[in-house]
Order: C-alpha cells, then structure tokens, then sequence
C-alpha cells in the first residue's frame, strides 16, 4: 500500500501479553528479534523505545555499559533497515518514585528521576535519535493538599533545564495526558505542555506529542490539540490510537471506535504536512481476548485505516466543501464529509 510520504513507528510494548490490572497474562511474551523482524515484516520504518526497551536493567549498569549495549541496538537497527524514533525514561515502575518522579515531596526520587533521564538521553544519543519523550506518568497527586501545585511546575521546569543542558543536540517531547496512574496530572492537555516548555531556558528545544487516548480522555477532540501543537510549531510526534469514551487508557487500534475522530486527525496532519516534520507513531494495544497468532492485526489494521483515510482526505472536494463554508450550511458540510467517508 502506497505510505504517501509519511514513515510509521511503534513501540516493542505495542505486541504484549494482555495482562490488565484484574488478570494475568493471555499471550507468550515475543522475544525483541521477533519483534524487530515485525516491524519490517508489517511495513513501519521506526522504533519507540523506553530506555529499558533498549538497554534492561540500566539502573544496574555503568555509563560504559549502558553505552556499549545501545550502540549493539542501533547496530541491529541498521542492520533491520530501522531507526530509533525516539527515547523515554521509564520512571513509574521504581518504588521510590511512587509519589511521582520530577515532582515527588522526596528529594532523593528527584534526583533518581533526573539521573536516570540522563541515562535515557545518553541512550537516545547512542541510538542517533535527537529526541526525548516524557510521559509525566506520576507527576500529580491523588489529593490536591498532597503537594503544591505551584512548586510542581517550578520543579517539572528545573528539571528540564538540567535535561537541555546536560544533552544539548537534544529535542525533548511532552507527552501530556490528565490521569492515570496519577488520579490529578499536572500536566493534563496540550497547551498544559506548550506552556511549560516556555518556561524553559531552551523552549525552541521544547515540543509536544499528541496521543489520541489522552486527549479523549481530558475530554478534548485529538485533531484540536494537534492543531493547537501545530500552530506553535511544537508537534514532534503523534501517538495514535482510539478510545471508548472517558475511561482508563485502552489503545484501541487507530479509527476502529469512532471513524469520523480519526478522520479529522488525519485531516489536519495532511493538510500540515506531517509527514515533513515527524514520524506517524502509533500506540495501540490487542484486545486482551485476541489470540496469539493474530496478535499484531492491531498494529496492520491501525496502519491501513491511516493510509486509506489519507486517501479520502487527498480525495475530498475541497471547493464543494468551501461552497458549504461559504454559505454557512453546516449540515450540508456535515452530509458531504459523511458521504466521503461512506464512498457514497
């Protein structure tokens, strides 16, 4: 199927074992070759990873190793045909960092959070990717009185500050979503990460990626806030997926819950030009119920639904829809875009 320019990325959690906060696992773990040979196999160009995605057990490990082990991965990379789209620091599975990582009331899980961060950016330099991503998974608070909410955003700034300096060819990416782990986060939308990286001393080196679950889920429309980190200039990556309403984190695969939502997103990122400034991730998840062998049509059906709703965004009539504009006749416009969608 034609890509239409774009290149497409997902993460080794994506092919997982199904386990959920009430069960255990449904599936066999895939070995990361397996996984490697997926992305080729299905047709993506890229690799999200988590730092220990890349290097396991870092915290265990010397500077000389973690650097050694990541320069082995980008070796398999190239040899793959692949490259790391970008890195993450995996900071909410520490116990120390149970009342949050950057912004915990400890000052030794602070210091963790920004050692390990510093890891994770060496990693991201050994892999040849310039960007970071940060998921403030436990950067908030399940009661407001917990911890002040004003010092929070001053310590999410200082801490990245000591990023931009300590890795200065760095891009560092926000990844903004309003719960979950955390009951309240700090950093809820996109305008929320917009703003702080503002703050920073380096806010040229500071953008934002846009996840469609996490965006449902503070109640916003996901084309909106790709729109809102486009016209900032600070749309660095998308994580795509789909949601049943405002519920936990699903990952439904892209467009398969509401059609015309994913359809708008793709809208605004071809009318942009994403394909120009980043790569398409995807951040899906097969249903706990899929069985084993069928376990990675989440990822190729994800895929497809982007590429034929590039085509229906390439395909509609932009003059009968302006006419619609035009003359203020809204549920003509509405009427058009179904019809579209329906290939009536």
């Amino acid at each position: 199927m034609e890509k239409y320019g774009y290149k497409f990325s997902f993460g080794p959690w994506n092919i997982s074992e199904g386990a959920d906060p009430f069960g255990p696992t449904v599936r066999p773990p895939v070995p990361f070759e397996q996984k490697l040979a997926a992305y080729q196999r299905l047709g993506f160009d890229a690799v999200q990873f988590h730092d220990d995605d890349a290097v396991p057990n870092l915290d265990d490990k010397s500077p000389a190793q973690i650097e050694s082990e990541a320069r082995a991965l980008k070796s398999r990379l190239d040899d793959a045909g692949l490259v790391a789209e970008f890195v993450a620091p995996r900071l909410w599975e520490d116990p120390i960092t149970v009342d949050g990582a950057y912004t915990s009331n400890d000052p030794q899980a602070r210091q963790y959070a920004l050692d390990r961060t510093h890891k994770t950016l060496d990693i991201a330099q050994a892999l040849g990717t310039d960007l970071m991503v940060l998921w403030f998974a436990r950067e908030g608070t399940y009661l407001r009185e917990a911890k002040d909410a004003v010092r929070a955003v001053d310590l999410l700034v200082e801490a990245l500050d000591d990023m931009l300096a300590y890795a200065p060819g760095m891009r560092i990416a926000v990844e903004p979503k309003p719960n979950e782990p955390m009951d309240q986060s700090y950093i809820p939308t996109i305008g929320h990460a917009v703003a702080l990286g503002l703050k920073t001393r380096v806010p040229e080196r500071m953008g934002v990626l846009v996840e469609t679950a996490h965006a449902i889920l503070a109640g916003l429309d996901p084309a909106d806030e790709m729109a809102f980190g486009l016209a900032y200039d600070k749309l660095w990556s998308v994580h795509l997926n789909d949601q049943n309403g405002l519920k936990f984190d699903q990952d439904r695969a892209f467009g398969m819950v509401n059609l015309r939502r994913a359809f708008d997103q793709v809208l605004v990122l071809d009318d942009y030009r994403f394909y120009e400034r980043g790569i398409v991730g995807l951040d899906v998840k097969a249903l706990r119920t899929q069985a084993p062998d069928v376990a990675e049509k989440h990822l190729v059906n994800s895929l497809d639904v982007f590429l034929w709703l590039v085509e229906r965004v390439r395909s509609l009539d932009r003059d009968a829809m302006q006419a619609c504009i035009d003359a203020r006749d809204y549920e003509e416009l509405d009427r058009l875009i179904m019809q579209h969608l329906l290939a009536l």
